[in-house]
């Protein structure tokens, strides 16, 4: 590793140069999303597995406050609620999509990249985007 590189910030782990969600943040938010989705994902006995939500899965309402709930402590308000569907990418039937979450996750993590590692620190990453435990 070049001096550079071990000196970059965190940051650079979450966005790209252009201010767009990195390929392995991605991987860590395709992983949380696959946990609330519909239609569900299959989990193994491996948890260093990642999880992959299919190309069609969204979050529910009940998906969207579960994971409110273990992300934040609490559900989201209807107020919130409303925000998320009219601000993101969701269904025709106003369920979030991964779009939809990887848009709400770009937006947080410019505004508040501290937030979005307490976030994956919830759901077991490292600050080096690695699984190290599946709550």
């Amino acid at each position: 590793m070049s001096e550079s590189e071990s000196q970059s910030s965190p940051n650079s782990l979450l966005l790209d140069d252009e201010g767009g969600i990195t390929d392995q943040l991605e991987a860590c938010l395709k992983h949380i999303f696959a946990k609330y989705c519909t239609p569900s994902v299959e989990r193994t006995s491996d948890e260093s597995i990642l999880l992959t939500p299919p190309s069609n899965a969204y979050l529910s309402d009940d998906g969207l406050q579960k994971w409110a709930l273990e992300t934040n402590g609490e559900p989201f308000s209807d107020e919130t609620r409303e925000e998320v569907v009219e601000s993101f990418d969701v269904t025709d039937d106003g369920n979030l999509t991964f779009k939809g979450f990887l848009q709400l996750y770009q937006l947080q993590t410019e505004n508040e990249e501290d937030e979005t590692w307490k976030d994956l620190q919830k759901h077991g990453f490292d600050r080096s985007l690695k699984l190290v435990k599946r709550p």
